[in-house]
């Protein structure tokens, strides 16, 4: 199924974050969310039925950091595979033929401009990601989280490779107005690199709050005719008690889907922080939006 299928009725509510969610159900802090997908994976499947609940009309599988070389830094790295397949196996289970799910690829946690790790290592251990969730059946795959244009086109290379739709995501919360990734890269640069590498659709998540990504919204859609997919935190953390607390609202997240709209965006979701209310409330707001639409 091509995206443009996915979107030709209009912008498509996604889910919302994974790793608090499983922390809300036991996940310690420094253990390996993805392993749950071997050893709790009721809990997990939990977590994707709760936003198909809530509306969501596309779901993630648990295997963000689900890469050999990620992995390896929990000691798990050989099973990598094993995960991917559960994972995807998970989400398409909650998902019961009704919604479409998204493989996520994250990033290696490796630098390769500091020779952490080399383009060679990366590639393979994407493309064995990329293949797993492709074997477990995933509808697409979503690269995520990158703040490094050539990490993401490694990731974006090995996706391509299972002939699956791709959906390339950066962070961009860095420099002076808060529009660049870490490693420098602004909108325009990610869309255009990433759309000429391949892609089948660019974005944002993670970073910055969604009033942040209104602007970055609007700066990938003027920078490429494809589909724009954006998750926003639910604002910045505060450290309260040793704990992160996200102060949005759900009420509050939602008040901007009508401007993240208006800006271009194709598919709205949460990350960090935001919940199944947080979906809930945006999926009554993309309604409200076709209501006066169609009025």
């Amino acid at each position: 199924m091509r995206l443009e299928e996915w979107i030709r009725n209009g912008p498509v509510l996604a889910d919302g974050a994974w790793g608090t969610e499983l922390q809300r159900r036991g996940l310690e802090p420094g253990a390996c969310p993805d392993q749950w997908n071997l050893i709790r994976s009721e809990a997990v499947a939990e977590v994707a039925r709760s936003y198909v609940k809530a509306g969501s009309r596309v779901i993630l599988t648990n295997t963000f950091r689900a890469n050999a070389i990620a992995l390896t830094g929990y000691g798990l790295g050989a099973e990598a595979a094993a995960m991917n397949r559960a994972g995807a196996a998970i989400s398409r289970e909650a998902a019961a033929g009704h919604v479409l799910v998204a493989g996520s690829i994250g990033p290696t946690g490796k630098m390769l401009l500091l020779g952490e790790t080399t383009e060679q290592e990366a590639l393979r251990a994407f493309a064995q990601q990329a293949q797993a969730l492709a074997e477990g059946g995933v509808d697409a795959l979503l690269v995520e989280t990158m703040s490094d244009l050539a990490e993401a086109k490694l990731a974006l290379a090995a996706a391509r490779q299972t002939g699956l739709p791709v959906i390339v995501s950066f962070v961009f919360d860095s420099g002076k107005e808060k529009d660049r990734t870490m490693m420098g890269v602004t909108p325009e640069q990610a869309a255009r690199e990433i759309v000429e590498a391949g892609a089948d659709a660019v974005g944002a998540n993670c970073g910055l709050g969604i009033a942040g990504y209104v602007p970055i919204c609007r700066r990938l859609r003027q920078a490429t005719p494809l589909p724009v997919w954006i998750k926003p935190n639910a604002g910045l953390p505060e450290l309260v008690g040793g704990e992160l607390v996200y102060r949005t609202t759900p009420a509050e997240f939602a008040a901007f889907v009508p401007a993240l709209v208006e800006a271009g965006a194709t598919f709205i979701g949460g990350c960090c922080g935001t919940t199944p209310d947080f979906i809930r409330a945006a999926s009554q707001a993309l309604a409200a939006i076709s209501s006066k639409a169609g009025a």
